[in-house]
């Protein structure tokens, strides 16, 4: 099966396939100064791309270069000026910067974008402000400035997997409410301005009450503005989360294959609302009760209720047990159910499927899931990016994906 793929897009070559639109993929990938990369430039057909090297050499690196075609702050939610390559002489000077061309059904796209430093402020660039730093983003999409990084996601869907989510169904609900975000991104791309307006609102809500508690005067007037952006935009975040979680959970429950079948159920008091009243009436609910638990969240910090306080409960619908009950294998498995589930619904919702960045992917599998897991990523219409410290691991990919051996930020094409 590899093999075949691999001999028609041979056959089509790269123009070809980009011009019938048939996959979804980065053409070519540029990085100036981005972590261990001081500069680095890939032509590449629109096929899986295999990273292999040892652990530190960069291979991380490159799907975070990556997760930046997308909002947000990358995979690794780090802050942009931690992405400079350390031997900037001055941050102040220069920032990192990623760009690419991708293939997609809508034609060629050239993303670029990187950190805004000191020399750019006030230009007039597309940014996306760090509301905790005040740091930029600056994104430029087709060689245009835009102002928003909603206008990636309306262009490119991306989804990851790292080792850090390994834990995902073991730790607290945050992770997963990252996840659920992404997911939900996917479908809406203006979810990330929506979140962002909620979680302003509620820190400066948090702020004025705290001032408050330690015997300030709070402006009340001020406080009910706060709390109808909240409950505006709460509910509307809600509803969002609420759509997409039960649309995805109809594709996990008809999956079949080599990975389990998942069953998603979203946790949260709005989200319970909304099943039961209008969201119009949901608002007026929920503002109500931010304003009659002033007191208690002054003392508490933050706010007792809200979709920061959800939840996405995942199971393995054959074992019939929650994912945090599973083994280590089978919840890697879970999750990679959870992310092939996304892409057969963005596909289906906006008419081609996401990249996928799938960071020491085959970590935890046995040997049949990893080969399962090898020919569905031969036979996506989209790009996987994928990471290991052994190329031979992935040999079943030979023939049908591009392989890169990564060392100290240096490629170079592997050797079998």
């Amino acid at each position: 099966m590899l093999a075949a793929a691999q001999e028609d897009r041979r056959s089509a070559g790269p123009a070809g396939v980009a011009a019938r639109g048939e996959r979804v993929g980065v053409t070519r990938l540029v990085l100036t100064d981005f972590r261990n990369y001081r500069s680095a430039r890939l032509d590449l057909e629109p096929v899986p791309v295999v990273l292999t090297g040892a652990n530190g050499a960069g291979k991380t690196n490159l799907l975070e270069a990556m997760s930046f075609l997308s909002p947000g702050r990358g995979l690794r939610n780090a802050r942009l000026s931690d992405i400079d390559r350390r031997e900037l002489a001055s941050a102040a000077v220069s920032g990192w910067a990623v760009s690419a061309t991708i293939a997609t059904r809508r034609g060629e796209l050239r993303i670029g974008t990187g950190r805004e430093t000191g020399r750019e402020t006030g230009r007039e660039i597309g940014t996306g402000r760090e509301a905790a730093t005040g740091e930029r983003r600056a994104i430029r999409i087709d060689r245009l400035p835009v102002r928003g990084q909603a206008a990636l996601a309306e262009r490119l869907g991306v989804l990851w997997l790292t080792p850090a989510m390994d834990r995902l169904f073991v730790e607290g609900p945050a992770g997963r409410r990252r996840l659920m975000d992404r997911l939900v991104l996917g479908l809406d791309p203006a979810h990330a301005a929506r979140v962002a307006r909620y979680e302003q609102a509620l820190r400066e809500r948090a702020r004025l009450l705290r001032a408050v508690a330690q015997g300030g005067r709070g402006d009340p007037a001020w406080l009910a503005a706060l709390e109808e952006i909240m409950a505006a935009e709460g509910v509307a975040v809600a509803a969002a989360r609420r759509e997409t979680i039960e649309r995805l959970d109809r594709v996990c429950a008809a999956a079949a294959g080599a990975f389990p079948r998942v069953r998603l159920t979203l946790v949260g008091a709005i989200e319970d609302w909304l099943g039961m009243m209008p969201a119009l009436a949901a608002e007026e609910k929920f503002r109500d009760a931010l304003a009659q638990s002033r007191a208690g969240d002054a003392l508490a910090g933050g706010a007792g209720l809200g979709p920061h306080r959800s939840d996405l409960a995942v199971f393995h619908a054959e074992r019939q047990i929650p994912a945090e009950a599973a083994s280590t294998g089978e919840q890697k498995a879970l999750l990679i159910a959870i992310v092939l589930a996304q892409a057969q619904l963005q596909r289906a919702a906006r008419g081609e499927p996401p990249l996928l960045l799938l960071d020491e992917v085959a970590a935890h599998l046995d040997a049949p899931r990893r080969l399962a897991l090898f020919e569905i990523l031969a036979e996506l219409e989209s790009q996987a990016w994928i990471t290991g410290t052994d190329a031979a691991l992935f040999a079943p990919l030979q023939g049908a994906a591009r392989f890169l051996t990564v060392c100290d930020g240096a490629l170079s094409a592997t050797l079998f």
